[in-house]
């Protein structure tokens, strides 16, 4: 299974000026990240839900199931 499964949420923030990043499937804090540019974000939220699976595994902690859509 391609680990990398997990919905990645970039939303502009006009109160921050810049882009944030959640993981709706990880429990806790709603932000994970932020950056300046959506690629950036893009680029440091994938940074951050690999550190993120990583802190899990080492843990023990399971990892969520990851949501999954379906196309119609």
């Amino acid at each position: 299974m391609n680990k990398l499964k997990y919905q990645m949420v970039i939303q502009w923030s006009d109160e921050d000026d810049c882009f944030l990043v959640s993981f709706p499937d990880f429990p806790g804090q709603q932000w994970r990240t932020h950056r300046d540019t959506y690629a950036l974000a893009v680029t440091n939220g994938i940074e951050a839900l690999e550190s993120l699976m990583l802190a899990y595994e080492a843990t023990g902690e399971a990892l969520p199931e990851p949501t999954v859509c379906s196309a119609a």
